[in-house]
């Protein structure tokens, strides 16, 4: 049976989980087994995580990321396709990192890749990072996220408000105000409707690649069943750049060059140059 991004999203809403001792996230989940189509021809060479923007791979973004919010302890998902060089750049980031990996047979979609870490994982609360969003923040989005969990032990969803047509290429989630904490930036999510049309919309609050899960969620990808209610969003302070789309690569590698201390300044003027 096939898990896809949208049912799975779908079925994390299930009740709070009480537990007699707080959980704590330590652990980092990175499913990667995408084909890069629309990198191609240049992902027959090497994996789309491994293409850089500006001196990183996009996924070193990802595993720092995870890194500054606490995890040590990095699983990656990978399918069949040889994909050994990002073991390697995993590796090299950091020597105070954990690392294990397995194999997904068949890209089965992102629920099931999230199901095959459950022997890694166990009973423990952790994270999911989709390589391919990158997001610049001052405080990391998932050190963000985890200050939420710790607060609430609840599975945590990451959201961006996105207005107009484009609503219809996200998950969005039918949402209530969570008591007003974390300056209002704190929902509780009722549903989620996959891709809809923009009137059609329960909100303008669509999931982006960050989520912290309940080790609740491996019986429901297992089981199948239909859950709701219970679960909370944070819309995260920050910049999201989809790095898996042409034009959003193109923008971080702009914007996060920008940023550069040795290379902003001269990147600046001679983008001034340009006769745009």
């Amino acid at each position: 049976m096939k898990f896809g991004l949208a049912f799975w999203a779908a079925t994390i809403f299930t009740s709070k989980e009480i537990n007699s001792m707080p959980m704590k996230v330590c652990k980092a989940v990175f499913p990667a087994a995408g084909l890069g189509t629309r990198f191609l021809p240049a992902t027959k060479a090497q994996p789309k995580e491994m293409l850089p923007i500006v001196d990183k791979p996009i996924i070193q973004y990802g595993v720092e990321e995870a890194l500054a919010a606490g995890c040590d302890q990095i699983e990656k998902m990978l399918e069949e396709r040889k994909k050994t060089d990002l073991l390697k750049i995993v590796h090299s980031i950091s020597d105070m990192i954990h690392l294990a990996y397995v194999r997904q047979k068949e890209a089965l979609g992102l629920g099931h890749a999230v199901l095959m870490a459950r022997e890694l994982v166990g009973q423990e609360a952790f994270a999911v990072l989709l390589a391919d969003d990158i997001i610049d923040a001052q405080e990391p989005c998932l050190k963000q996220m985890m200050r939420v969990f710790e607060e609430t032990q609840c599975s945590v969803v990451a959201t961006q408000i996105v207005e107009g047509p484009s609503i219809s290429a996200y998950g969005v989630l039918d949402v209530k105000p969570a008591d007003g904490r974390f300056d209002g930036r704190l929902f509780e999510v009722n549903n989620m409707v996959e891709k809809p049309k923009p009137e059609d919309a329960p909100s303008k609050l669509a999931i982006i690649g960050r989520y912290i899960l309940t080790p609740r969620i491996f019986e429901i990808l297992a089981s199948t069943p239909h859950g709701t209610g219970g679960e909370l969003q944070l819309v995260y302070e920050g910049r999201r750049y989809d790095a898996g789309d042409k034009l959003g690569f193109l923008k971080a590698t702009v914007e996060l060059a920008l940023k550069r201390p040795e290379l902003g300044d001269a990147f600046r003027e001679y983008l001034k140059d340009l006769k745009l």
